[in-house]
């Protein structure tokens, strides 16, 4: 199973008590309310939707929203993911 980038906009915008439209790509999510129990809660949403390598640490290095869409997208492919 794979996580559309939608999906993954959409778990960020609940744990954050967003709309979607109302995250800013390019701005550090933690900037925009994301603390690290929400971060745990998406890290174990996405494992259970099939993103076995994602991790706490990956996200935490570069909490924009941008980076982590590019993090899931390698994950998903198969790549490495580096920092």
């Amino acid at each position: 199973m794979t996580l559309s980038t939608e999906q993954l906009i959409a778990d960020v915008a609940d744990v954050l008590y967003l709309e979607p439209a109302e995250i800013d790509y390019e701005l550090s999510l933690h900037d925009q309310g994301m603390d690290s129990v929400r971060l745990m809660d998406l890290v174990e949403r996405w494992r259970t939707a099939g993103v076995e390598r994602i991790d706490f640490i990956t996200l935490a290095e570069d909490s924009r929203l941008g980076h982590w869409i590019e993090v899931m997208e390698k994950f998903q492919a198969g790549d490495e993911v580096t920092s």
